[in-house]
């Protein structure tokens, strides 16, 4: 069972912060290529994903277009965490974030057509007000 645990979430203001976290009880996170990807309310369906970062277990990260320069994702290996920066957060940015393994390389996993993730947790919700 390899279980994921988001938590970070919340209300906030476009142009704010916030930071996610990603936490599992069952596997050690940097030994797989881990993603973050969101859906949004109204997407419900698996095609509406959206890969927004993802690191390889090589410690290489990358970075979907339309969030470039707005997020960070991080690890910090002695607590078992994977973290997604968020910055100047806008109202397109509301959705559900969930952290994941991801079984391809990280370059497909990130875009509105990410593919390769595999088990992942229930998310967090962000929502971003105006």
């Amino acid at each position: 069972q390899m279980r994921l645990v988001e938590s970070g979430g919340g209300l906030v203001l476009a142009g704010g912060s916030l930071r996610l976290s990603c936490a599992s009880p069952d596997i050690t996170l940097n030994t797989y290529n881990i993603g973050w990807f969101r859906q949004a309310p109204e997407k419900a369906r698996e095609e509406a994903r959206e890969g927004v970062s993802c690191v390889n277990s090589d410690g290489s990260t990358y970075y979907a277009d339309s969030l470039k320069g707005r997020v960070n994702i991080s690890r910090d290996n002695a607590k078992n965490m994977v973290y997604l920066q968020m910055n100047n957060v806008k109202p397109e940015d509301t959705a559900v974030y969930h952290c994941a393994t991801v079984v391809l390389n990280c370059v497909y996993a990130v875009g509105p057509n990410a593919i390769g993730f595999a088990s992942w947790g229930q998310g967090t919700q962000v929502t971003v007000s105006s």
